[in-house]
């Protein structure tokens, strides 16, 4: 069963941008949403949420000091995880430059840590041998000629809308574009371009949201393609193409879009806030990651799990000890990850199947009293083995033309029936690998 591009059409993805077949193989990627909200702790849109006026808010790029950040162990933690790429923030909403860029004072090397920690990452996770990604928001809350909207800080404060009635949106698209060429043009290359987001549909009355016209979006992916021709992007600004982003959302199916499949990423948090929280204890369990990375990759999509550093440059320990959990498990399974894809088998009852060519993988999400039963699969199974440590797995069919006269008439004849041990074995979610037969 092949991803390559040059067997599947995919509906969201134009022959001008790069070649995605490395995201389709690679599957499990890290999303680091880290800023100014990171030192405030309260949540990464609190700026809006909270009304906080740009001179309010500013006392926390006077005090963003991040004196333990280490990108190489950020990068090890992720490869350890399993994860072959990693998506980063580069400006958030709030407007702050997590790079030493030449067209604003509102940067990280102008903070008390004064160093350009984005090039520190990108190095440490080249290193480490995982794909680039940078995520760049089309909103800046900072910037003075961002016209002022209903998502805006300041969206109830008629003074201060008042004072700013006459902002220039193509002097912010200017400054916009202007960052998004110093990101692609002064850090090597960039395999995977985040922007966030569009919001055309909302309407307040008195403003209404941005969308394609508002960023000049084919303007911007023009340029895009020009700096960087391999890149791939996602769809947040406007244009209907790119990685389809559902956002703390899983499909039930693969996505398609006209009967052609759609390449999607499934961008989720482990507490429900992508900046840190320091009070948030929404914290979703290793085991319920783990199933919605196997789930994502059944349904053919690929799964970015988010962690939001403190404020002083560290992974949460929660966040750590959900990573460990995973890495332990993608250690012995992350072949039925890496390069699988959806199956058009049906799988059983709490089950997932992923496959790779003549490879079946059935993920066990509740482990059964020694039999399984895979239906549509009579006839077609070579071997059978768990994964975690190839121990072989037997198996059995029927004959539809033999005569049974024990219990086992009520077994479906098409069907193979797994006998498993008593014992579930001591990982999270069992696999066993099915070795098809050509």
């Amino acid at each position: 069963m092949s991803t390559s591009v040059k067997d599947v059409k995919y509906a969201n993805w134009p022959d001008t941008y790069g070649n995605p077949e490395w995201l389709i193989h690679d599957r499990f990627g890290l999303f680091i949403h880290f800023g100014l909200y990171a030192p405030a702790a309260r949540h990464e849109w609190f700026m809006t949420h909270e009304k906080i006026h740009p001179d309010t808010y500013r006392k926390y790029f006077e005090h963003f000091e991040p004196d333990l950040f280490d990108a190489k162990e950020w990068a090890r933690t992720a490869k350890k995880a399993g994860m072959k790429y990693f998506v980063i923030t580069t400006k958030h909403h709030e407007g702050f430059a997590l790079w030493d860029t030449k067209l604003s004072d509102y940067k990280v090397t102008n903070t008390p840590i004064k160093r350009d920690l984005l090039r520190e990452v990108i190095d440490a996770f080249r290193e480490e041998g995982l794909k680039v990604g940078l995520y760049h928001s089309l909103i800046d809350w900072h910037h003075p000629e961002f016209t002022i909207d209903g998502l805006h800080p300041q969206r109830d404060d008629e003074d201060f809308k008042l004072e700013n009635a006459d902002r220039d949106m193509n002097k912010y698209l200017e400054f916009m574009h202007g960052q998004v060429r110093e990101l692609l043009t002064d850090y090597g290359q960039i395999d995977y371009l985040w922007f966030d987001f569009s919001y055309p549909h909302r309407d307040w009355g008195w403003s209404k949201g941005k969308g394609a016209m508002d960023w000049q979006s084919e303007k911007l992916e023009e340029m895009v393609l020009e700096l960087q021709p391999n890149i791939l992007l996602n769809d947040r600004f406007d244009l209907n193409r790119g990685v389809t982003t559902p956002e703390q959302y899983q499909p039930n199916e693969p996505v398609e879009e006209n009967g052609l499949p759609v390449i999607w990423e499934a961008c989720q948090t482990m507490n429900g806030t992508w900046g840190y929280q320091r009070d948030n204890l929404d914290w979703k369990s290793a085991d319920t990651l783990l199933k919605m990375l196997i789930d994502t990759v059944s349904k053919s999509g690929n799964f970015l799990l988010n962690v939001g550093p403190n404020g002083r440059g560290e992974f949460d320990y929660r966040s750590i000890d959900r990573l460990e959990a995973i890495s332990e498990w993608m250690r012995l399974h992350s072949r039925s990850i890496y390069g699988a894809t959806h199956s058009n088998y049906k799988a059983p009852v709490d089950c997932r199947y992923t496959q790779k060519g003549n490879r079946l993988y059935l993920h066990i999400y509740s482990w059964p009293f020694r039999h399984i039963h895979l239906e549509g699969l009579a006839g077609k199974v070579n071997y059978a083995q768990l994964l975690n440590d190839a121990s072989e797995v037997y198996f059995r069919e029927f004959d539809p033309e033999e005569v049974i006269t024990s219990t086992e008439t009520k077994i479906d004849r098409k069907a193979v029936v797994l006998d498993l041990p008593v014992q579930k074995p001591n990982v999270e979610v069992p696999v066993v690998e099915l070795f098809l037969k050509d």
